[in-house]
């Protein structure tokens, strides 16, 4: 029985809650009665996740309940009475009514009279006696009893909340989360898009089974004209059925006369008409021109997280997993390309092509199917008895040959690695022209934007690095997330930060000479950054909302995920250990969904050192809270003591708790520091946790290699001693801990816990460093301090500030050359040092990089720029105003996508107001740089002085435009806000920042990224008070 069914005679009545017995008593229970299932055995079961919907009203504490078990017609005084505190008035009365139900022992005689002051309160009280009596009495729905509320009134029946349809009809559900009663089991979809009037119909089958008795049936869909609908329950007729739309939840639900059983079989046929989309979600049309100047159309899809719904009716939810068959009409100059292989083409009556597909060989969530109507080329070759393909237009064929080599190679290591063979008959990647986000996993037809794909064969490694990252990224993904797939948005850690892991240890194995450790160091450092501010959120957290899951793309879910997997990897024993336990889940849960205690008894259940914790027990902490851990050293003789807390930036609104970690701390001395066996392990459950080293140990380096997620803070002598280490030997240490030093001073000081003398302190022994990640981290955090001084206007100290870094890197800039480099590591550094020069007016820098652009220009082209050296380059000429006109001329007939992006990196870098306004109003239209880039234009706009402030107000002024392109939550609308808000550091700009978002409402105000960016500015600014006047006289 359903009770949501408004023609079920059955339904119960659902009582209303009542205040009863002992409100006064010391922590009494608090009970919700329309919740408490146990309170009435007669209820009929609910729906998984179904929720029965009751009037505010009726939501009162329950106290004390079931303490007085008496009969239903006897009247309990003596509870009464203690509801209100007034069982004391019996004492003034001598005798009681014979009716009473029961007798009290009279006073004694030699009781007192009341005085006029007590009488005058008891009269008050018996006031409010009554009067919450009579509340109580005609509260609606409820029949007063001595038990409180299990009568309810015959006369007024339970009605649940239904929300209108838009035939004004009330919509049979009001929640977010889908119905569990009906399960989808295949869909045949039939797509006939038409790219002249860029619009399509559809024709879509859904093939179900009951699990629950039920009278609707409810799913998704959005901005889909349905225009027929008909419902066949077994081998029964199909009959025509009206569809209720409830579009604020995206919403449609179809409602039967008689009741669906569990176990029956039904078939719900719907036909459409849409509008190809406009946006980067649903099935969107894109365009580009090709090489003889031709506009090309073409579509595409992208529908995570919520998206399929708008290209066909859908359970769109991950947990409704299915298959697929896809059919799509095209004109005959056109390709298709889905899931799955083709099966078969036919020719339709009005001259068109049809191509179905073959039906998807795995069940698969909505968000992972795909199709792509275009005229693409491809180049081919079978791995593992899987065809592997790279798509491109046209014109960029000669770029995808890395892609192609990249991806087989890959393939083959997760086959070997994970111990299951990727499951498709294909794999397809696709670069396409107009594409929003980096990559999108679909089974078998994974998609890209272009220069996450496509390098040239004269690409730098630093270039192919980012490449093969991404292809290995989604590639993982067709275990993480495809063949395993987390249930719910909640933790959609376990695939993205399985995935990003997956990436960075997989290209590390496959392709060691992109020498990927350095990213990923660097990657951890900005997700503790972020996972630092209150305003961040749990790995695993709750999900409620459309903009709540959009929201969960963010640096938690991926490198915080990630990081927290390398963590535990590090601490189990073996090398293998950790492997087991993946191997383990995924083919425990393999077609199924997840969450993760899934993935933690997984791995506990292969740890085989009995020795070792477990595994669940340890990670637990890391996913079920937000941040992380500040881990304080202290130590006497040979007694060292290790003390953990939240390392927590801001209290604003902070929720005060004791969080604790379970850390895995690993640690090293000064008489053994480098290679891994040097390493130790404690582990800190508890606040606090002792160990003893010898006296003749000089200092302890914590988190060796920076493998955990947490920040050492060592006082000040502990601190001394690392930097006195360090000025008399660079190589003490390996530079992933040279590195972490730098990072958690820094980071330190922004907490107020070291002064900035502190840091210069540390960087003193910058000039020695010649490592790629130690050097980048410094000049990171220097260029961030210099931007802050140089918005606040504070122009005596922005020159110190460059002299200071000029001072410290300057040889190291010296020694950079302009022509190729081979090592990755050293075009890390190259790029970074250079840029930090060029930025800095340092007068060698700009006119090498003036003349190397001079050049370039002069030679047509065929003068190579080195990839890792182009940033800067067109950096330093979008100076000049002539210049950014030859930039941006040659920026419209470059093809070659990665170099295409560094020419705008250089021409939204320029200080020209006119100019500045022009790139943005640009990349806003779409039309000479693609919308898809406006994220990146905002970013490095406001990294100028001329053009932050420009970027704010443009933010402000087309918002609605904004939130068009990039939804209200999107990982680039994230991206927006903090590059517009992250340098300000005044009270003026916080009250604009403030003012603005909270007059959005439902168009942003609420956003994460809003508390971010007002927790950032609050930050600066702090910062900025405490540390100016260190500044003023260091500097």
């Amino acid at each position: 029985m359903d009770p949501f069914d408004s023609n079920s005679t059955d339904r119960a009545n659902l009582p209303r809650n009542m205040i009863e017995n002992s409100m006064f008593e010391e922590e009494p229970d608090v009970v919700d009665l329309a919740k408490d299932s146990t309170a009435f055995p007669t209820f009929p079961a609910l729906d998984p996740d179904e929720v029965v919907y009751e009037p505010r009203s009726s939501r009162l504490l329950v106290r004390g309940l079931g303490e007085n078990d008496m009969d239903d017609d006897e009247e309990d005084c003596e509870s009464s009475a203690r509801l209100l505190g007034m069982s004391f008035m019996n004492r003034s009365s001598a005798h009681r009514s014979s009716s009473s139900p029961y007798t009290r022992q009279a006073p004694p005689r030699s009781c007192s009279r009341p005085s006029a002051r007590t009488m005058v309160v008891c009269v008050l009280f018996l006031v409010i006696v009554a009067s919450m009596t009579m509340v109580l009495y005609f509260l609606p729905g409820c029949t007063f009893t001595k038990t409180g509320c299990r009568k309810a009134n015959k006369t007024t029946p339970f009605e649940p909340v239904y929300p209108l349809s838009t035939n004004g009809e009330p919509f049979p559900w009001a929640q977010l989360r889908l119905p569990q009663s009906i399960r989808p089991l295949s869909y045949d979809l039939t797509l006939n898009p038409d790219l002249n009037n860029m619009n399509f119909t559809g024709h879509t089958v859904i093939n179900m089974i009951v699990l629950h008795n039920t009278k609707r049936i409810v799913l998704h869909s959005a901005n889909l004209s349905i225009t027929k609908a008909t419902f066949k329950l077994g081998d029964g007729e199909a009959s025509d059925v009206t569809v209720l739309e409830y579009k604020p939840r995206q919403q449609i639900a179809i409602q039967v006369s008689e009741e669906l059983k569990a176990g029956q079989y039904c078939v719900l046929t719907l036909d459409y008409s849409a509008n190809l989309s406009h946006t980067y979600d649903g099935f969107y049309n894109s365009s580009y021109t090709d090489k003889d100047g031709n506009k090309r159309v073409l579509a595409a899809t992208q529908f995570e997280p919520l998206s399929a719904r708008k290209a066909f009716p859908c359970f769109d939810e991950p947990a409704f997993k299915a298959t697929f068959l896809v059919k799509i009409s095209r004109k005959p100059n056109y390709m298709t390309l889905s899931n799955m292989p083709k099966a078969n083409t036919t020719s339709l009556p009005n001259g068109l092509l049809q191509d179905e597909f073959e039906k998807t060989s795995v069940n698969m969530s909505t968000y992972l199917v795909a199709f792509i109507v275009a005229n693409f080329t491809p180049i081919s070759k079978n791995v593992s008895d899987t065809l592997v393909s790279v798509y491109s237009v046209p014109e960029k064929k000669e770029h995808t040959d890395y892609a192609l080599d990249t991806a087989s190679k890959l393939l083959e290591f997760y086959n070997n690695f994970f111990e299951i063979n990727y499951p498709l008959k294909k794999l397809d990647l696709v670069a396409i022209p107009d594409f929003l986000a980096g990559a999108m996993e679909n089974w078998g037809l994974i998609t890209f934007k272009e220069t996450s794909l496509l390098v040239g064969k004269q690409s730098s490694l630093l270039e192919k690095q980012v490449v093969a990252s991404v292809v290995a990224h989604e590639l993982a993904h067709q275990w993480f997330g495809n063949l395993v797939t987390m249930s719910w948005w909640n933790d959609l850690w376990l695939n993205e930060g399985f995935a990003t892991y997956m990436q960075y240890m997989s290209v590390q194995t496959v392709l060691p000479q992109l020498d990927i450790g350095n990213l990923f160091l660097s990657v951890r450092f900005r997700a503790m950054d972020k996972d630092a501010l209150n305003s961040s959120h749990a790995v695993s957290t709750e999900v409620n909302t459309p903009e709540q899951v959009e929201e969960m793309f963010d640096s938690v879910s991926y490198e915080k995920g990630a990081s927290i997997l390398l963590m535990l990897n590090a601490s189990l024993p073996g090398d293998q250990e950790f492997r087991k336990g993946i191997i383990q889940y995924l083919k425990q849960f393999s077609g199924l969904n997840a969450d993760t205690n899934g993935l933690w008894n997984s791995l506990t259940q292969v740890e085989v050192s009995a020795q070792h914790q477990n595994v669940s027990e340890m990670m637990s902490s890391w996913t079920s809270q937000k941040g992380f851990p500040l881990v304080t050293v202290s130590r006497k003789g040979d007694q060292v003591t290790f003390t953990q807390e939240h390392f927590l930036l801001t209290s604003d609104n902070a929720t005060h708790t004791s969080s604790l970690w379970n850390i895995p701390v690993t640690y090293v001395n000064d008489s053994c520091s480098l290679a891994p066996e040097c390493r130790q392990v404690f582990t800190l459950k508890t606040k606090s946790g002792t160990l003893k080293v010898p006296e003749s140990v000089k200092w302890l380096k914590l988190n060796y290699r920076n493998t955990g997620f947490y920040i050492v803070h060592y006082g000040d002598d502990g601190w001394n001693a690392l930097i006195d280490a360090l000025s008399k030997n660079v190589n003490i240490l390996p530079n992933e801990d040279r590195a972490a030093l730098i990072h958690n001073i820094f980071a330190l000081s922004r907490l107020g816990r070291v002064s900035f003398r502190q840091v210069l302190k540390l960087l003193n022994y910058m000039s020695n460093e010649t490592e790629t990640s130690p050097v980048t981290e410094a000049l990171l955090q220097l260029n961030r301090i210099y931007r802050l001084l140089d918005k606040r206007q504070e122009q005596g100290l922005v020159a110190r500030m460059k002299k200071y870094i000029l001072l410290h890197f300057g040889s190291l800039m010296d020694n950079q050359t302009w022509v190729e480099e081979q090592s990755v590591s050293k075009q890390e550094l190259r790029s970074d040092i250079l840029e930090t020069a060029c930025r800095l007016n340092d007068e060698k820098c700009t006119q090498q990089a003036k003349a190397m652009f001079k050049q370039y220009v002069e030679s047509n082209g065929t003068s190579r720029i080195p990839g890792d050296l182009q940033r800067v380059v067109f950096t330093v000429a979008a100076q000049s105003n002539q210049d950014w006109l030859t930039l941006l001329n040659m920026y419209g007939h470059v093809t070659y996508d990665s170099e295409k992006r560094k020419m705008l990196e250089g021409l939204a870098s320029t200080q020209d107001a006119q100019s500045i306004v022009w790139i943005l109003k640009a990349g806003l239209k779409g039309d000479t740089i693609q919308t898809q880039e406006l994220p990146l234009v905002v970013k490095t706009v406001c990294n100028g002085f001329a053009g932050y402030l420009f970027a704010w107000n443009f933010i402000q002024e087309n918002w609605n435009q904004l939130i068009e392109k990039f939804p209200v939550g999107s990982f680039d609308l994230q991206k927006i806000i903090k590059s517009a808000t992250s340098q300000f550091s005044t009270q003026a700009h916080l009250d604009q920042v403030q003012g603005f978002f909270s007059s959005l409402k439902e168009r942003g105000s609420q956003m994460r990224s809003v508390q971010e960016a007002l927790e950032t500015i609050r930050l600066n600014q702090r910062w900025m008070e405490r540390n100016l006047p260190t500044l003023r006289k260091w500097l």
